[in-house]
């Protein structure tokens, strides 16, 4: 087994071929927009990968963390500025939960969450409007009468669901999380139709900064199986964000075991995402795909 991971510098990661082979899994890119009177068929992804968001100590740079959530999400919207795309994804009326990830291992950078609620104030939203949480959704007031949800946490190898995605991390909307990681959390779409979360998802964020492509057992982590993608996903598909995420993170369990190793359990609820539960589209020809930065 050859550990590529512990040799892969900041300044250097763009061209190893942890980069190059994860990327040419993802699908191919189109160019924004697409003409007028275009039909896009396809479920739009940003992949916005830059090497100087993280600094040489491995911490997050938040400048360039939230220059990164602004570009996607004017890419995302097809919009002339930052402004103008959050602008189309939020009304200053909105009541806006941000739903993150605490998991204390890998948690969602405090910088992003930062930067996302000052592009949501930025909109008009006012400040009592607004709320981060993450296990404390069912009792948060905002999140009892949010409009609108912002979806964000960091991609990582998962003991029951076989990754921890945006599809996930909506789990804790529910009393009893652990009715839904049965065949390795096939369920987990469902919850996108409850009440509580239906229609109001505005935006899926996948943070993979420094991203978890192997583990073995329940809360498993190492530092060995973590990488600098130094990149984020975005679209307002779940399921199409996601199956990004897992193309990127299966290739590189490939090039760091250096050999197929597939991962485990298989993540099939995101698949299943899309086709059962309507979630948006799973396979890379149908994933309008956009590429920023150094990605």
């Amino acid at each position: 087994m050859k550990n590529t991971t512990e040799k892969v510098s900041r300044r250097t990661f763009v061209g190893t071929a942890a980069g190059a082979v994860a990327a040419s899994l993802v699908g191919g890119s189109r160019a924004l927009g697409g003409g007028e009177g275009a039909k896009v068929q396809s479920s739009r992804v940003v992949l916005i990968r830059r090497c100087e968001v993280l600094a040489e100590d491995g911490s997050v740079v938040p400048e360039v963390l939230h220059r990164m959530l602004n570009e996607g999400v004017a890419a995302l919207m097809q919009a002339e500025s930052p402004a103008v795309g959050w602008k189309r994804l939020l009304r200053s009326d909105d009541v806006v939960g941000i739903k993150s990830n605490v998991w204390t291992k890998l948690a969602t950078p405090p910088a992003l969450e930062r930067a996302i609620r000052e592009e949501v104030e930025a909109v008009g939203v006012a400040a009592g409007n607004v709320a981060v949480d993450d296990r404390g959704v069912g009792s948060n007031p905002v999140f009892q009468r949010a409009t609108a949800l912002i979806n964000v946490r960091p991609m990582r190898t998962h003991h029951w669901s076989g990754l921890g995605t945006c599809i996930k991390n909506m789990i804790m909307f529910v009393d009893r999380p652990s009715e839904y990681h049965g065949d390795a959390c096939a369920t987990l779409g469902a919850l996108w139709h409850l009440p509580q979360i239906a229609g109001k998802v505005r935006l899926n964020i996948l943070v993979m900064l420094t991203p978890q492509f192997h583990g073995v057992g329940p809360h498993s982590f190492s530092k060995r199986f973590v990488w600098p993608y130094c990149g984020l996903v975005l679209g307002t598909e779940p399921a199409s964000v996601d199956a990004t995420g897992a193309r990127i993170i299966q290739a590189q369990r490939n090039l760091f075991f250096g050999e197929d190793r597939p991962i485990s359990p298989p993540p099939h609820h995101i698949e299943l995402a899309g086709s059962r539960y309507g979630l948006g589209a799973t396979e890379p020809d149908k994933i309008e795909l956009v590429r920023l930065g150094d990605a």
